[in-house]
């Protein structure tokens, strides 16, 4: 059941990458709430995957401001926003991930709730070309021309006749490597896949993952004064192990608070195992 914070209020989505076809139907469908898309609103002033334009802050600082700024263009209490970021995964590096966040900011009740997707599914890639051969090559192998690409003078291109995005078909590509190889001063070129969302299918795939978590936590309610959000802010290590009992590195209990009431929750057992298995004990398994 939707949570009466929520229900037939209007939400306005800080986007111009069509994110509300990810986010938009399971919010309408899951919080009973109205999704809007406001008219001139620029994201892209908030920090481009091209890097023209810095992102102001951290992920999470990123996304508020989208929504802070959607509801500075509509006059509406209640917002939502979302930030992606792509990187290299810390444990491996040489395989990209992708951390999606998708932010709730609620005026009327003083509320933020943040839920996130953190997958390994992701195109993200970029490579150096001298001809179109070579630009067609790594088309292929990101899945063009269902996924967007871009193709840059110089990796650090700023102006906009030297970087062209949102490239969807072979002849798009040829023209555009075209023109950058024409501009560029030593015959190569820097090509990526454009990572924007209404050009990215694989990455619209994770934001949906992203709303999904963020229900979930609108639905954890405080037990004391019944506020969504109740939240995870701490992982506690300490399973103890099957064998010999010692405290292993699996978590072992979760801390949960209300940001409303500050009431706090520490809870045993959070993923429902009550003893570690001895091969990820270091006694038992050095």
């Amino acid at each position: 059941m939707a949570h009466p914070l929520f229900t037939q209020r209007i939400a306005v989505l800080a986007t111009m990458h069509h994110k509300e076809k990810a986010i938009a139907p399971i919010l309408e469908q899951e919080l009973g709430i109205q999704v809007i898309v406001p008219e001139g609103l620029d994201t892209d002033a908030f920090g481009t995957f091209t890097r023209d334009r810095e992102r102001p802050g951290t992920q999470v600082e990123a996304a508020r401001l989208k929504a802070e700024k959607a509801l500075d263009l509509t006059g509406e209490t209640l917002a939502i926003a979302s930030e992606g970021v792509f990187a290299p995964n810390p444990s491996f590096p040489a395989i990209p991930c992708n951390r999606e966040l998708v932010l709730l900011l609620d005026k009327a009740n003083q509320l933020e709730i943040v839920g996130q997707e953190f997958s390994l599914e992701t195109n993200y890639s970029h490579t150096t070309v001298q001809d179109f051969q070579a630009a067609l090559k790594f088309a292929e192998k990101v899945g063009f021309p269902e996924h967007g690409l871009v193709v840059m003078v110089s990796q650090s291109a700023k102006h906009p006749d030297e970087i062209f995005k949102g490239i969807t078909s072979e002849r798009q590509l040829l023209d555009a490597v075209t023109l950058a190889l024409e501009r560029s001063p030593n015959g190569t070129i820097h090509l990526e896949t454009d990572m924007r969302a209404l050009y990215n299918p694989t990455r619209m795939a994770v934001i949906e993952k992203a709303t999904l978590d963020l229900v979930k936590k609108i639905n954890c309610v405080c037990p004391v004064c019944s506020t969504p959000g109740f939240e995870l802010i701490e992982r506690r290590a300490g399973l103890p192990c099957g064998l010999c009992g010692l405290p292993t590195f699996l978590t072992h209990t979760a801390l949960y608070r209300c940001q409303k009431c500050d009431f706090s929750q520490e809870i045993f057992f959070p993923d429902g195992m009550e003893v570690a298995d001895p091969a990820q004990c270091n006694y038992c398994n050095p």
